[in-house]
């Protein structure tokens, strides 16, 4: 849910519940009346955090974090800033290290700050809405140790890359008619431009073709592929999901798959998220429902977690929110104007429950593939079937991403801000996955085979297991450039803009 509302507006409705608090609200902190629209904005994201950030009680009074000392030349760097600042007061017994600590880095692990509206385009160059404006694909350099040699990573369906089939796992040998020049910096010039000439070798077939795209805007469907593969009475179900985009763009696809998984009995499944850094929970929750068998109806999928304050009604600030329906009106109900405070955040108001969706039988095996992209949403997955099925991790990274915890976005002025504001839990009350998931079987991301080929070294390590119950981590071996060569002998380096990472709740449900 986008909320949008003028930084000077949320101070003087924080202030007015003030005057009528119950014994059990929190004291506001004292505010300046005044300031320049940068000051208050500064002031906005400090209260906000007060009352709705999930670590809330970590952070000093307004007077000792002073959110305008932040006040710089650029409002967006000094929004940055102390919304930075705001994330490293709480401490990991774990690690002794704050929950949104990133080593050398001056950004948090979860939250963030966007430009405008930044449910249409965060980082990515696809937007969860499903809407893409460039080339449509993304490169891999590998080292073997001799030579760099540039993969094709991904190509987004619907993109130019695709309509000019390009596929996942093509060595690019030239960019605009020069032999390629394989380093991030070299790649990423080249991909400035509106157009781009790539000469490619395809792989198996070793193929050379050349192809000129175009940056163009395009639709695109979050299912890279799906495919089932036969070994005797096993049937498995492939399905790679890019990202969990607005569920009006992904259910299409994930309807078709799932619907010929179940003509063709399926009964095991491999999911593969190994890029997928999350999205909509309402995606999300609906993939689950069609992975989960019939007999999980009524059972609880997941809950998602609020503060004390927001859990127990008593965030004042969110009186200055208004609540609005799909039309960006204000919803009205019984004559009166409703707004965030009007919300459950409450512990039951939040578990959600399976439904079963699509006709898909009982699954013996779900086996994810991961990396350490692996994020947000796609970790709710895993953790929410973990109780029910028998659910084992294929990745390229010893663990997950580790981000259990999600956001609604809160409009300041020109931006809009993610904050760590809910954690999520499975049935069993298990969710503190912060360092991720352990993989259970280790593999490599062959980028020089293509999603859904059966000797891509990720999905070949999925099958065995499925196929023998063994969780083999031998043969991380993969072909480059014609030489068989073991994981440990060559490094990788992922060229491109980086996908969303996060967890996204925009539905909210109204306190009875």
């Amino acid at each position: 849910m986008k909320l949008r509302i003028a930084a000077y507006a949320i101070l003087v409705a924080a202030a007015m519940p003030a005057c009528k608090k119950t014994t059990t609200e929190p004291t506001p902190d004292p505010q300046p009346a005044s300031g320049t629209r940068l000051q208050l904005s500064l002031d906005s994201l400090y209260l906000y955090a007060k009352e709705t950030y999930l670590w809330y009680n970590a952070l000093p009074d307004y007077n000792t974090f002073n959110p305008r000392s932040y006040a710089g030349s650029d409002e967006f760097a000094s929004l940055q800033a102390e919304l930075y600042k705001i994330t490293q007061y709480k401490i990991n017994p774990e690690t002794t290290k704050p929950y949104e600590y990133v080593e050398n880095s001056s950004h948090a692990k979860y939250s963030f700050i966007e430009k405008g509206n930044a449910a249409q385009g965060i980082k990515g160059t696809v937007d969860l809405e499903g809407q893409g404006d460039d080339f449509g694909l993304g490169f891999t350099i590998v080292d073997n140790g001799l030579t760099d040699l540039l993969y094709v990573r991904l190509v987004e369906k619907g993109g130019p890359a695709a309509t000019a089939t390009i596929t996942r796992g093509c060595q690019v040998t030239a960019i605009n008619g020069v032999p390629a020049v394989v380093t991030a910096s070299a790649v990423n010039a080249a991909m400035a431009g509106n157009t781009i000439q790539l000469t490619l070798k395809r792989p198996v077939t070793g193929e050379t073709f050349t192809r000129t795209l175009t940056k163009s805007t395009y639709t695109n469907d979050p299912v890279y592929t799906y495919k089932t593969f036969t070994d005797g009475a096993k049937i498995t179900g492939y399905i790679n999901l890019a990202r969990f985009s607005r569920l009006s763009n992904a259910q299409p696809s994930l309807d078709k798959a799932f619907a010929e998984f179940a003509t063709k009995k399926v009964n095991n499944l491999v999911v593969d998220l190994r890029y997928n850094g999350g999205g909509y929970v309402s995606t999300f929750e609906y993939l689950a429902n069609l992975i989960g068998p019939s007999s999980l109806n009524g059972k609880v999928m997941y809950k998602e977690i609020f503060n004390k304050l927001l859990r127990e009604g008593n965030a004042p600030i969110l009186k200055a929110i208004p609540y609005l329906d799909a039309n960006n009106q204000q919803v009205v109900q019984n004559g009166k104007k409703l707004t965030y405070a009007d919300v459950d955040y409450s512990e039951q108001g939040n578990t959600n429950y399976f439904s079963k969706k699509g006709s898909l039988g009982a699954i013996s095996n779900v086996v994810f593939i991961v990396s350490g992209s692996t994020a947000s949403a796609s970790e709710l997955a895993i953790n929410s079937l973990k109780p029910y099925m028998n659910v084992v991790l294929v990745g390229s990274a010893p663990r997950t991403y580790g981000k259990p915890v999600g956001f609604f976005g809160i409009g300041i002025d020109k931006f809009t801000v993610y904050m760590s504001q809910f954690s999520s839990v499975n049935s069993n009350n298990e969710g503190d996955y912060f360092a991720g998931f352990e993989r259970d079987i280790s593999s490599t991301d062959d980028v020089t085979r293509d999603f859904g080929d059966p000797q891509e070294n990720g999905l070949a390590k999925a099958l065995a297991y499925i196929s023998t119950g063994a969780m083999r981590t031998a043969d991380d071996r993969i072909m480059v450039n014609g030489k068989v060569m073991n994981s440990s002998e060559i490094t990788t380096q992922n060229v491109g803009a980086e996908g969303f990472n996060g967890m996204i709740e925009e539905r909210r449900r109204l306190k009875q």
